[in-house]
């Protein structure tokens, strides 16, 4: 697989060529500078396809060839000669865990290896985390907002960037807490229920004091149809026509004649009005039919609702009270319209053994030069020490009441230079949090967690790589450690680094 390098980067890569500089050992990191959505974190995510594309990585002939035709004819052959010989062979990334949270400033991965290689890995390895990571956060969020009795399902597929961005949301919703839905199992079909249909829909709408004319017809003989056909599997749609003169009536009727003979149905969903108040009136219907009929699994029948679902749709069925049980979002997960970019960034720290710093008016787009080793400190306490010097944007706000809520959870991500020795729990350590100018700050964690692991060496992924369900469950306990002022959606917490 060639690279997704840009021209630009291949243009530097024929400058540290010609300057003799292409195999001088180099390091990268790979980070954010601010956390998606207004919150105080993201979820690292797309490291397995970022460490298949760099066993892939190769210029192929076909690739050479068109760099020829488009660099300038000025460009020495060897230099393209030199491109058809390039792999990944001499490189190594260390990272955070797939599925972990992130936070700002922090290294999600680091590359080392020739410089050459390194410059050209840039766009391949941001644009496999970069969309990657911004889903898989947007999805967490959703499932944070709906809490864990709710099921949510990804229904991005028509709405996305094509099918490779489909595709891509798909796993990574899923990652973030969502689920993908499920095409209903094989069975052997039913003879009609439809006269067991029309006779039901009578006695319904007696129950429900509303005229059976009322009741599309072609509405019912499609849910007998699906009936038939997924006996198991039933499912309806009740906002077509008209959901109470004639969806809900209808799918009782059908449901309730499947239950004669000796079937449940799985659900019904919602796609337009008021979600929120339709679910609860749907649920009362439910339960008078459940007792009047006495089938006491009616009165539970699981409802679903669509309907470009949002973070703000989510706050109002809290808000407001709902008997929803599953949701559907699709535009508003895939697309990130609330930031349709994570906006990371890929930086050189380190040529030839010296440290790298970029300098800029810009005070946000300096970087901390040095390879570094990553930590993550927890505390058992809640103090940081001297209370009065607690750190990252949260010294002189933070009661110590709000501080001692945060016991077991992590309270700081400490970047220290390699060859720095490691810190261990119980040790006094004197920190700089970044944006804060001033003395040092002492802080004392219970437990110290080194985040980084070497996945790739040698050409080859060197650590074994977790099943998707095993990234799922990891991102779940991660974000469930973090304290509710960091996790909290709305203003939260800042965390320091």
């Amino acid at each position: 697989m060639a690279p997704l390098a840009d021209l630009y980067q291949v243009s530097m890569a024929y400058g540290h060529w010609r300057a003799g500089r292409h195999r001088a050992p180099a390091a990268a990191e790979l980070f954010f500078r601010r956390p998606p959505f207004r919150g105080s974190f993201a979820l690292g995510a797309g490291l397995a396809e970022g460490l298949r594309g760099l066993r892939a990585f190769r210029f192929s002939a076909a690739d050479v060839a068109y760099l020829r035709s488009v660099l300038p004819s000025t460009t020495d052959d060897a230099f393209f000669d030199y491109l058809a010989t390039l792999d990944a062979s001499e490189v190594t990334v260390t990272a955070i865990p797939e599925g972990s949270v992130v936070f700002p400033r922090v290294p999600f991965l680091q590359v080392k290896g020739p410089l050459l290689v390194v410059q050209l890995l840039e766009t391949t390895l941001l644009c496999l985390v970069n969309y990657a990571s911004l889903v898989a956060t947007n999805a967490a969020r959703f499932r944070l907002l709906a809490g864990p009795d709710v099921k949510l399902m990804e229904m991005g597929l028509r709405r996305a960037q094509g099918p490779d961005g489909a595709l891509s949301a798909s796993k990574y919703s899923y990652i973030g807490g969502e689920s993908c839905p499920t095409v209903p199992g094989a069975t052997t079909a039913l003879p009609s229920p439809g006269c067991l249909a029309v006779s039901w829909l009578q006695r319904v709408c007696d129950l429900l004091q509303t005229p059976p004319g009322k009741a599309n017809e072609g509405e019912l003989a499609a849910f007998v149809s699906y009936a038939v056909t997924f006996p198991c599997d039933f499912q309806g749609l009740l906002d077509t026509y008209c959901v109470r003169r004639s969806g809900l009536p209808n799918f009782c009727a059908v449901a309730l004649a499947l239950n004669q003979l000796g079937y449940q149905a799985i659900g019904v969903r919602l796609d337009s009005g008021d979600l929120a108040q339709q679910s609860k009136e749907i649920r009362e219907v439910f339960r008078v039919c459940g007792a009047h009929f006495q089938v006491p699994w009616f009165g539970t029948i699981p409802i679903a609702v669509s309907n470009d679902i949002s973070e703000q749709s989510l706050e109002e069925f809290r808000r407001e009270g709902s008997e929803i049980d599953m949701i559907g979002i699709g535009t508003n997960l895939v697309t990130c319209p609330l930031q349709p970019s994570l906006g990371c960034v890929y930086k050189l720290v380190e040529v030839n053994g010296f440290p790298c710093l970029k300098l800029t008016e810009d005070e946000e787009k300096m970087t901390i030069p040095g390879m570094k080793t990553i930590y993550r400190l927890y505390n058992a306490t809640g103090e940081f020490g001297d209370p009065s010097q607690s750190p990252g944007g949260i010294s002189c706000s933070i009661t110590l009441s709000l501080m001692s809520s945060w016991a077991g959870h992590p309270f700081m991500d400490l970047m220290a230079l390699e060859e720095e020795p490691s810190p261990s729990a119980g040790q006094e350590l004197g920190i700089r949090v970044l944006g804060q100018l001033g003395e040092t700050t002492k802080v004392i964690p219970s437990t110290v967690e080194p985040l980084h692991r070497t996945y790739f060496r040698d050409g080859q992924v060197c650590e074994p790589l977790p099943s998707l369900p095993e990234v799922r469950t990891h991102a779940q306990l991660s974000l469930n450690l973090l304290s509710p002022a960091h996790r909290r959606l709305h203003e939260p917490q800042p965390y320091p680094v």
